[in-house]
């Protein structure tokens, strides 16, 4: 990943919590020259583990041992320049796009165990069915089912060897640019643009 300084985030608290905000993950492989991409939900497992479940069918599922990067995407956003105080000073300023990303590297495991996978989706489920009115849990599918969908499956565990993290969030801006920015965001109101104004807040702010 290119990787300027100033965009570079090493604080592992913020990491963390984009990955726990944004669990919807890109893991790619590669074999003998050949990339393959899939897409799941991971879970964050003791700050050294990535957690997850895939179908039997899936190549992900003959890969024990690989080597993957798991990639974590946060809140994007287009930046018009004329968010700028500058770019009404000086009229140079350009367009660009803001975003977070978090690369994750490490090794996969296979995990073929029903306990292991009735486990991981009861915290899947309980996490993401706790702003349900009235939340589903695992158990309420007859046991039978649930026997049958596990058989289906296989976990995946990656163990973390190192983490990247780029936040370009006008870092390279003086702060009234940040701030229009932030500003431009918040009146603009677009899919994932609040998002990208508080992590610009944070960051500001210094809180992961």
């Amino acid at each position: 990943m290119y990787l300027p300084s100033a965009f570079q985030e090493c604080r592992i608290e913020a990491l963390h919590a984009l990955m726990r905000a944004y669990p919807f993950a890109t893991i790619v492989t590669g074999d003998g020259g050949d990339l393959a991409a899939n897409h799941l939900p991971l879970e964050l497992a003791e700050r050294t583990r990535l957690h997850g479940h895939v179908a039997r069918g899936n190549e992900l599922a003959t890969l024990d041992g690989a080597e993957v990067l798991a990639i974590f995407r946060g809140p994007d956003g287009y930046v018009s320049p004329s968010w700028y105080p500058s770019k009404h000073a000086n009229g140079r300023e350009v367009p660009t796009w803001n975003y977070a990303v978090v690369h994750v590297h490490g090794r996969l495991r296979v995990v073929d165990d029903a306990d292991w996978l009735r486990g991981l989706l009861e915290r899947l489920t309980d996490r993401h069915e706790a702003g349900q009115p009235m939340p589903w849990r695992v158990s309420d599918a007859s046991p039978d089912h649930v026997r049958k969908l596990l058989r289906a499956i296989v976990g995946v565990e990656i163990a973390i060897d190192r983490i990247e993290g780029k936040f370009k969030l006008s870092q390279n801006h003086p702060a009234a640019n940040r701030a229009g920015v932030v500003q431009g965001l918040r009146e603009r109101v677009g899919h994932g643009d609040a998002a990208l104004a508080d992590l610009m807040s944070q960051r500001e702010e210094g809180r992961p």
